[in-house]
């Protein structure tokens, strides 16, 4: 027998033994009847390989931001925070998911420092004496500034900023820092730093 007979006969065994559907009745296949219609069945296509090869690159791209997000969170609550359970946590993620997580973080992260702030805020009453230096000193301005290197409402200089721990210009640092900071160095050095307010 001739293969040109032979493949003709192969076909038309094969239209017989399928069963009779209207082309108009049929559905689009699914991806996994795509996948399962591949050449070698079972195998997985290029197209499902590279898919998987993205998938993988964001993850792996996003856990170490989503794990960041949560520990800043933590950080600013003053929870305990590890690194390690964060990551077995979102083990298995999508990339979707690991998005959202992200946004969630910075939405707590953003409340978080509110909260922070407002508490700070209803603490910010200074022990009487450091108000009278700050009058003396500012008027009571925190974001005193007058360019003669002295900085905030207790007219701190950068030296001294730095040595109870302040980071930045005093001036720009809430009141309550300011204040907590002008309390350490009252309580280290009395009222020495402030010659002429101080008395």
């Amino acid at each position: 027998m001739r293969p040109t007979t032979t493949t003709a006969l192969a076909l038309a065994g094969t239209a017989l033994a399928l069963p009779a559907v209207a082309v108009a009745d049929m559905e689009p296949p699914t991806p996994t009847e795509t996948t399962l219609a591949a050449p070698l069945a079972g195998h997985v296509s290029v197209g499902d390989q590279m898919e998987a090869a993205r998938t993988l690159t964001l993850q792996q791209r996003l856990m170490p931001r989503a794990i960041s997000a949560a520990g800043k969170v933590a950080r600013v609550k003053g929870a305990h925070f590890s690194r390690a359970s964060e990551r077995r946590e979102l083990r298995g993620a999508s990339p979707g998911e690991l998005r959202a997580e992200i946004r969630q973080s910075r939405r707590r992260l953003a409340r978080a420092k509110k909260a922070v702030a407002r508490k700070a805020a209803a603490n910010t009453t200074a022990a009487p004496h450091l108000e009278a230096i700050a009058a003396c000193e500012s008027g009571g301005n925190p974001a005193t500034n007058t360019g003669n290197g002295f900085y905030g409402k207790y007219q701190f200089t950068q030296s001294t900023w730095a040595s109870v721990g302040g980071s930045g210009n005093p001036a720009a640092a809430p009141e309550a820092e300011q204040d907590r900071r002008a309390a350490m160095l009252y309580a280290r050095q009395g009222s020495s730093p402030w010659p002429v307010c101080g008395r």
